[in-house]
């Protein structure tokens, strides 16, 4: 069976942990889009670790991990991820690398940072890890596709002809220095030299392991509101994050796909730029921002603040539907704990109308927020391991988060660690 674990928000819902708990029961774990441009925090017995590429089931000796077709692959940043649990005495991961995924190059990341500066106030807030300028190459079909590092010929004539592209931009848009062939090759033979042991037809390996039964995770990066397509454009992310692109940035077939696990906050966070309507400013910020995830909101890349805001019933009622979620797994329930009141947005105001369907951006930048207060349970809810253990309050706010949205919440999180689950 195939299960896809997915964000409905702007990312940063908790999808690290909820992997890692459910890779217990996988075979295989597979990254099915996106870079190393946003992270997984997990917390688990070999202590606290941030992700970026690598899925995150690899804690597990019994599992297999897998970089997807549909993965933006920086090589360096695989392997020195790969080092850096290795060297906290977690066993070497057993790792596969499909031959259809793409690199990302030194100049992607050149580009990315180039056009944040050009942009400068008008900029997307991109982590300028080279996605989006990796993901036009790929479209325009002059990227370098795993299983083109051995094939010399083909390398050598395709430096030369994407240095007289990028040079051209180099130059006279960016007032930089230009890029050489030469020191491509070199940078390709290194990847080649790097990424060899771990190529497979990945595909092919799992269209296999569906034969035999396999357990097989899919893990998703970022959240609903950052797809390319049913996003917050332009302020999104360039590669799909919505379950059914797992089939594609996998390569299997759709129809394997038979649980979606969408992951949901119980308040709101967003990394970036881009509308936010729930979003709460200054002090009543600082301190959910403070208490939040597990050492407070902060970026797994980038480190920045996270932009926080009230649970958005709106646009987790479309992230669930896009996503076409079969479950929903509700994290940092305990974070609220603090609070006496908690406010819910449960419509967007727009020119005097109100609405619970989410809109286009140009509509969704005019929203306010419609709130609704609900009493809070003043009480810390870590450790209880039962859903008819936890305080009333708690109870009632998660059945009208489950109504708003109309999708079932059959798991709850509250707590960082592995354990610190609720099955309802």
């Amino acid at each position: 069976m195939v299960q896809a674990v997915v964000g409905a928000n702007w990312g940063d819902e908790g999808k690290g942990k909820i992997t890692d708990m459910l890779a217990e029961k996988a075979d295989i774990i597979v990254r099915f889009q996106g870079g190393a441009n946003a992270g997984h925090t997990i917390v688990n017995n070999y202590g606290k670790f941030a992700l970026h590429t690598l899925p995150s089931g690899v804690f597990y000796d019994h599992t297999t991990s897998v970089i997807g077709n549909g993965v933006a692959l920086n090589i360096p940043v695989l392997f020195n991820e790969i080092k850096s649990i290795v060297d906290r005495d977690v066993p070497a991961p057993k790792i596969l690398v499909s031959d259809r995924a793409q690199i990302v190059m030194s100049y992607h990341i050149l580009f990315d940072q180039c056009e944040e500066e050009r942009l400068g106030k008008k900029s997307f807030g991109s982590t300028k890890s080279g996605i989006a300028p990796f993901y036009s190459d790929k479209y325009a079909k002059i990227g370098f596709q795993v299983s083109e590092l051995f094939d010399e010929e083909l390398l050598q004539e395709k430096v030369v002809r994407i240095c007289e592209q990028k040079n051209v931009i180099l130059e006279h848009l960016y007032h930089k220095p230009a890029i050489k062939p030469e020191d491509l090759l070199e940078e390709l033979h290194g990847y080649r030299d790097m990424v060899a042991p771990y190529v497979c037809d990945v595909s092919a390996f799992l269209w296999e392991a569906l034969k035999e039964g396999k357990e097989i995770l899919l893990e998703g990066q970022l959240g609903s509101l950052k797809d390319p397509d049913h996003g917050i454009y332009p302020m999104v992310t360039s590669s799909s994050t919505l379950a059914a692109y797992g089939a594609i940035g996998a390569g299997i077939p759709p129809y394997e796909i038979k649980k979606i696990v969408t992951v949901v906050k119980a308040y709101s966070s967003a990394v970036g730029a881009g509308a936010f309507v729930s979003e709460i400013f200054g002090e009543e910020a600082d301190e959910l921002r403070r208490r939040g995830g597990d050492g407070g909101e902060f970026g797994a890349t980038t480190g920045r603040p996270r932009r926080m805001g009230w649970f958005d019933c709106v646009a987790t009622k479309y992230g669930c539907r896009i996503q076409g979620t079969t479950d929903v797994a509700f994290t940092v329930l305990d974070v609220l704990g603090y609070l006496e009141e908690i406010p819910v947005c449960v419509g967007y105001e727009i020119d005097g109308e109100v609405t619970t369907d989410f809109p286009t951006t140009a509509k969704l930048d005019k929203a306010k927020p419609v709130l609704k207060t609900l009493p809070g349970w003043k009480s810390d809810i870590r450790g209880i391991k039962k859903y008819e253990d936890l305080p009333e309050n708690c109870r009632k706010y998660i059945e009208f988060a489950e109504e708003q949205i109309g999708f079932p919440i059959t798991m709850i999180s509250n707590g960082p660690g592995r354990e610190d689950i609720i099955y309802r």
